[in-house]
C-alpha cells in the first residue's frame, strides 16, 4: 500500500493533470492532450448517424453532380463500371430446353420491365444503381399487372427516390416498431415501408393529401451500400468528399475569375488637365452619382479607356496560384478520387507518367471494389429478387410452365449473374493468357466467357452456324479448314 501511495506522488508530481495512469490510453488518438484538443466527434449508432442531416447530404450531393464537373465524372464513372451495359442473368439449371426457354421469356420481359415506360431492365440498372450512389439508396417498387395488359410476364418495376419513404417516421404499428421510415417485427425482420404516393419535393406532383401508407415488404426492393451492421438508410457515396469538392470548386473559380479581370484592361490614356473637366464618353460636362462619383464604365479586353484629368487607377495584385497551381489541384483531386472510391487516373483522364504496370495494379484494384459492390449488395438487394419475383409471376401467369414448381422453386432460381466484361488493357497480351489459363485447366471456357459477359453456349451455337454457312458457301478463312 505504501508503494502504491508512493506511486500515486511520483504520478501526480511528474504527470500534472493526470491524477491515474490507468487515465492514459495505450493510442494517441484516444488520448486527451494537446494534439486532439478540440477534436470532437459522434457516438451516434449505425441508423442515428446515417440519417442525421441525411437531407443536407442528399441535396448538397444531387447539386454537386449537377454543378461540379469532377462530381459529376465520379457518378459517370461508377455507374459505367458497376453497370455497364447491364447485369444478365444465366439459368443454371440441367436441362438445356428449358434454360433457353427460360432466356427467350427474359429477354421479351425485360423491354417491358419499366413502370415508366422510358427504359429497360439493364436502363433501370444503371438508373437505380445512379441513384443509390447519388443519393445514397433507391426504392423498387414491384408492381403486378392484369394479364390483359399483354405483357410477356405481368410484372414491372418502379423506381423511387429515396425521399418516397421519410425517415423522419418512427413509431410502433401494434407489436412492430417504426424506424426510419422502414417498419420492423418483434425479431428485427423487415415486414413493410412507409411510401408516400407521390414524391413530397415534386411541385409537379399534384394536390391532395400526400401521406406515407403502409407497403408490405415483399412488394418492395431497397437498394443501398450498409457500411456499418444495423445501419438500415444509405448515404450518398460522395458524401466524404462533398465539402472538398465545394472548397476546392471555390478556390479554382476564384483563380480562373482573377485570369479573366486581369486580361480586361489593355491601356489608358492621359491628357493634360483642361480648364473645365470634360467627360471623355459624353463629350460634355461629367454627369456624377448621389455619392460624388463619376459612374464606372463596363470594360472589354482590348479596351483602350480614357482617363478625366487628374484620375489615376490602382489596381489590386493578389497573388496568383503561381507553379504550384497544377501539383495543388492535382494532389486535391487526388483526395477526392479516394474520397468516392474510384482512382484519381480513371476520375480525370490524366494518365500523364503512368506506366503500362502501374495501370494495370490501378485498374487492378478498381476492378476488385466495383466486384465487391457488384456482388455483395446490388445483386442481392435488386437482381436476385427481381427474378424471383419475376419467375414467380411467369409460372402463376402460365407464361412458362415449370413442373412441381412449389417443390423446385430453388432449383429453378438457380441463376449466375454475369456484370460487363473488362475491357482488354493489352488484347493479344490478354486472351493468350486466358487461352493459356484453360489450357492448363486453370480455368474453364465457360468460366472466361461468362466473366467477358457472354453466354458459352450461344457461342458455341453461333460458332457452329457461322462453320455451317461457311462449308455451304466454299468460303475458308485464315487458319480456319473447311470439312467436306
Amino acid at each position: 500500500m505504501k508503494f502504491i501511495s508512493f506511486f500515486r506522488v511520483l504520478a501526480r508530481k511528474f504527470l500534472p493533470g493526470r491524477t491515474s495512469v490507468k487515465a492514459q490510453s495505450d493510442y494517441d488518438a484516444a488520448g486527451n492532450g494537446r494534439r486532439t484538443l478540440g477534436w470532437r466527434v459522434s457516438a451516434s449508432g449505425p441508423t442515428a448517424a446515417a440519417v442525421s442531416g441525411l437531407a443536407a447530404l442528399r441535396n448538397r450531393s444531387r447539386a454537386a453532380t449537377r454543378n461540379n464537373p469532377i462530381a459529376a465524372a465520379a457518378i459517370d464513372r461508377l455507374v459505367s463500371n458497376l453497370i455497364g451495359t447491364g447485369i444478365t442473368p444465366r439459368p443454371r439449371g440441367k436441362d438445356a430446353s428449358l434454360r433457353e426457354a427460360l432466356q427467350f421469356l427474359w429477354e421479351d420481359w425485360t423491354g417491358e420491365a419499366d413502370a415508366d415506360g422510358v427504359t429497360d431492365f439493364y436502363g433501370l440498372q444503371a438508373l437505380v444503381c445512379r441513384t443509390m450512389l447519388e443519393a445514397g439508396e433507391c426504392f423498387i417498387r414491384l408492381r403486378p399487372r392484369r394479364p390483359s395488359d399483354g405483357l410477356a410476364v405481368p410484372l414491372q418495376l418502379q423506381a423511387l427516390e429515396p425521399e418516397f419513404v421519410p425517415y423522419e417516421k418512427n413509431g410502433t404499428n401494434g407489436a412492430n416498431t417504426i424506424r426510419a421510415g422502414i417498419e420492423f417485427n418483434p425479431i428485427g425482420r423487415r415486414v413493410a415501408y412507409w411510401i408516400h404516393p407521390r414524391h413530397p419535393n415534386d411541385d409537379a406532383a399534384g394536390r391532395g393529401a400526400n401521406l406515407p401508407i403502409r407497403v408490405p415488404a415483399d412488394q418492395v426492393l431497397h437498394v443501398f451500400e450498409p457500411l456499418r451492421p444495423g445501419q438500415i438508410r444509405g448515404i450518398p457515396v460522395l458524401a466524404p468528399a462533398l465539402t472538398k469538392l465545394k472548397s476546392l470548386d471555390d478556390f479554382d473559380d476564384a483563380a480562373l475569375f482573377r485570369q479573366q479581370v486581369a486580361n480586361l484592361f489593355a491601356g489608358f490614356i492621359r491628357k493634360p488637365a483642361p480648364e473645365e473637366r470634360i467627360d471623355p464618353i459624353t463629350g460634355g460636362l461629367p454627369e456624377y452619382d448621389r455619392d460624388g462619383f463619376t459612374p464606372m464604365t463596363g470594360l472589354e479586353p482590348g479596351t483602350m479607356q480614357e482617363l478625366l484629368p487628374g484620375e489615376e487607377v490602382e489596381f489590386s495584385d493578389p497573388p496568383d496560384a503561381g507553379n504550384a497551381y497544377p501539383a495543388f489541384m492535382r494532389q486535391q483531386l487526388q483526395a477526392v478520387a479516394a474520397g468516392a472510391g474510384i482512382p484519381y487516373e480513371i476520375l480525370t483522364g490524366d494518365l500523364r507518367e503512368v506506366s503500362d504496370r502501374a495501370i494495370r495494379v490501378v485498374l487492378n484494384e478498381f476492378h476488385r471494389r466495383i466486384e465487391e459492390r457488384q456482388f455483395s449488395f446490388f445483386i442481392p438487394q435488386f437482381c436476385r429478387p427481381v427474378r424471383a419475383a419475376w419467375l414467380d409471376s411467369a409460372v402463376l401467369s402460365g407464361a412458362i410452365a415449370l413442373p412441381d414448381y412449389h417443390r423446385r422453386r430453388g432449383e429453378y432460381l438457380r441463376t449466375r449473374w454475369a456484370p460487363q466484361g473488362w475491357a482488354y488493357i493489352h488484347p493479344v497480351q490478354d486472351v493468350e493468357a486466358q487461352a493459356l489459363r484453360v489450357k492448363a485447366g486453370f480455368a474453364s471456357r465457360s468460366e472466361v466467357v461468362l466473366r467477358e459477359g457472354y453466354d458459352a453456349e450461344l457461342i458455341d451455337e453461333e460458332n457452329a452456324a457461322d462453320h455451317e454457312r461457311e462449308r455451304r458457301l466454299g468460303l475458308v478463312y485464315s487458319d480456319q479448314k473447311t470439312e467436306d
